[in-house]
């Protein structure tokens, strides 16, 4: 037992908050596009402070690691979260997972935007220097399908093939012609899960918006490319006498942005008799989120085990983001 609990707090040291001292001060951002594909999609996930690459389960797994769809405990998983985002800007996100025997599950998920009205200006030789346009269409959103198995009762495989497309209105020239400023195309995530055999302890990796460059005008730039690292357990396998109707699930990511430095993401969530969640967590070297906190609640209704959870993620100088998502599994 204690050469397990060695290795446990050895791997959260090679993962912790305690490497993001060795962080380069340059920040890389304004590398990437299509920011929306960042944001978390799930309120369970936002309230474990986006530690999910192992945790997550089922539907939501797809926007973290696919390999989690073989987590799910129902032949079907729905899921949908309504975010309320900084500006006024809300997101809405989908996913349905369907398992198919010994083949795999396969899903389908959905990220959508709604960017409120924006009004367009065009400068002009009058005392306010521009005149109204009028309402500029912005808009983006992602449609994926998934597949995942597990290849081994230890080890799973998962990956996701989207199509992405973001459209920033469009722009009036000076000799009155219209130009669209649209792009889209197709992005990969993929991901692994596996289990040594120590307890409920579990490690795993995923990316996620691998793809081409995409371009505006004579402009190109990538997909906010994420690779993550993740270790997780349930801390009561160590306290036997508490693990029934009691759990207390954590992790630790590791992630490396193509668009900033080094991340680290920890989350936890404590669950009681598998109907009432307590979660917390925090992101590492972030440069607007940090703490986060949330509560969830798991109930069999006609035949349907359906979830509802609620997150609430600090955003620095912004106001706080709240999320909230439900789920049904049958």
């Amino acid at each position: 037992m204690i050469t397990k609990i060695r290795i446990f707090i050895l791997a959260i040291f090679l993962l912790g908050p305690t490497n993001t001292k060795l962080s380069a001060e340059i920040k890389k951002v304004a590398q990437s596009g299509y920011q929306f594909l960042k944001i978390d999609a799930d309120a369970r996930a936002a309230a474990m402070g986006g530690a999910f690459t192992i945790l997550g389960r089922g539907a939501s797994s797809m926007f973290y690691n696919p390999a989690g769809l073989t987590e799910q405990h129902g032949d079907i998983d729905f899921f949908s979260t309504q975010t309320k985002w900084l500006a006024d800007i809300s997101y809405f996100t989908l996913g349905i997972t369907k398992k198919l025997g010994n083949i795999g599950v396969i899903g389908f998920s959905m990220h959508a935007s709604d960017y409120g009205e924006i009004i367009g200006t065009q400068v002009a030789d009058n005392t306010d220097g521009f005149v109204e346009t009028g309402n500029v269409e912005v808009e983006a959103s992602a449609m994926g399908i998934s597949f995942a198995k597990s290849l081994t009762d230890r080890f799973a495989v998962g990956g996701q093939v989207k199509f992405v497309s973001q459209n920033l209105g469009k722009t009036l020239m000076p000799d009155g012609a219209e130009k669209s400023n649209k792009t889209d195309g197709l992005a990969y995530d993929f991901g692994t899960i596996y289990y040594p055999g120590i307890k409920s302890f579990r490690f795993g990796m995923g990316v996620r918006n691998f793809s081409k460059n995409f371009k505006y005008e004579d402009d190109s730039f990538p997909l906010p490319l994420t690779f993550t690292i993740g270790v997780a357990m349930d801390i009561m396998d160590f306290f036997g006498n508490f693990g029934e109707k009691n759990n207390l699930l954590f992790e630790v990511d590791a992630v490396h942005p193509i668009d900033y430095t080094e991340r680290v993401n920890i989350g936890f969530e404590y669950g009681y008799n598998k109907m009432l969640f307590l979660r917390g967590g925090y992101k590492f070297n972030h440069d607007t989120e940090g703490l986060s906190l949330g509560v969830g609640f798991s109930l069999q209704l006609l035949g349907f085990m359906t979830n509802l959870s609620y997150s609430f993620n600090d955003a620095g100088d912004f106001s706080p983001v709240n999320r909230i998502s439900v789920g049904v599994s049958l």
